[in-house]
């Protein structure tokens, strides 16, 4: 006869190798029967010592690097570096390389928010968003392409302004997929959005408040879907932001359907502004006038900017030489992921793998 029942609580790995941790990640779960009791994010397995590496190199060596660390959101990652050094040398690039570069900014923000609604409905158990994100994504693609000759790791900013002016017929092109875009946006919309099984999933799942969002440091669409309005981009203009008419989409519960829909809605308003910088982009020079080797005077700087992934920030130290004494970076993704603990904490194993999704991170910004 048993007289006494003694339970206890089982240790499960998830990841790094597991095809639902977006990356090589790894949690160590917890679990009491089949909820989340404590969980421990394990990172590092990418880790490649990039700010160390920039203190070897020139600063136009620096920009490949910063392709390789959120490589969803590469254009966006290589204007935070020329922000810094511009601020650092008092350089102001020409009007019509600012309008460039917010054009190319907002078309990757949009590559990376369909990367994350294809993943986000994989993680939900359907596949066919991912194929409605890649046929739109692959145009958005193909634009960029046209641009910088490559799909990825574009190499295009430069402190100053451009590598080069956009091929002759880039207006004309952006003028024809913006209609593609909205299409597209509202075809994924209407496919996923008011799904029963997606709104199961999500709706009240892994909420958290503006205060504790704060704490954590959350940034970007994470802390916009609990009703937070900042914005880099609206807070702390940069570049041509402070001349272009947007909405900045804000949630009510901080849940991880909010996280969802903030995405969404941020795509239109995306494809809003690379509307008017195309109606308002000048001719002209992509470039300032600019010495043969970059030198900032000793200093230090820090620049932030509205990454697809929220506040990406950008610390340098100047010794007045043509590399960096110090480069730090604050990954969106990184602090992002201080969260998760306490948003998984009181799931269930199943929805686990929802709430990583919902922080939408990249382990390249993450490990560095």
């Amino acid at each position: 006869m048993i007289e006494r029942l003694d339970t206890v609580d089982m240790m499960v790995n998830m990841g790094p190798q597991h095809p639902s941790t977006h990356g090589v990640f790894r949690m160590v779960l917890t679990v009491d029967g089949e909820r989340v009791v404590a969980a421990e994010p394990v990172i590092g397995y990418l880790h490649r010592g990039v700010e160390k590496l920039c203190e070897n190199l020139t600063y136009r060596q620096i920009v490949p690097l910063f392709d390789r660390m959120d490589y969803l959101a590469d254009y966006n990652n290589e204007l935070g570096l020329a922000l810094a050094l511009e601020k650092l040398m008092g350089i102001q690039p020409p009007r019509r390389a600012e309008f460039i570069r917010t054009i190319l900014c907002e078309l990757t923000r949009i590559n990376s928010h369909m990367m994350f609604y294809g993943s986000f409905g994989g993680d939900a158990g359907v596949t066919t968003p991912f194929i409605y994100a890649f046929r739109l994504r692959e145009e958005v693609q193909q634009v960029l392409e046209s641009v910088s000759g490559v799909r990825m790791m574009p190499n295009y900013i430069r402190v100053g302004g451009l590598k080069d002016d956009v091929p002759e017929d880039f207006r004309d092109r952006v003028a024809r997929l913006l209609p593609r875009l909205r299409e597209g946006i509202e075809e994924c919309d209407s496919l996923l959005t008011r799904n029963e099984v997606l709104l199961a999933r999500t709706r009240g799942l892994a909420r958290i408040s503006a205060a504790e969002a704060i704490a954590y440091g959350l940034s970007g669409p994470n802390l916009r879907a609990c009703g937070l309005a900042e914005d880099v981009r609206r807070t702390e203009p940069y570049s041509i932001y402070s001349e272009l008419d947007f909405d900045v989409p804000l949630g009510q519960n901080g849940d991880a359907w909010d996280r969802y829909c903030i995405r969404l809605e941020e795509m239109r308003q995306s494809a809003r502004m690379v509307e008017q910088c195309l109606e308002k982009m000048p001719e002209g020079p992509v470039m300032a006038e600019m010495p043969k080797a970059l030198r900032p005077p000793p200093g230090e700087v820090y620049v932030r900017a509205e990454n697809p992934r929220g506040d990406f920030g950008v610390y340098l130290v100047s010794q007045g030489g043509d590399k960096p004494y110090r480069l730090k970076v604050r990954a969106p993704s990184f602090c992002n992921l201080m969260a998760l603990e306490r948003l998984l904490v009181g799931c269930y194993i199943a929805d686990c793998v929802m709430v990583l999704g919902s922080l939408d991170i990249v382990l390249g910004e993450v490990d560095r």
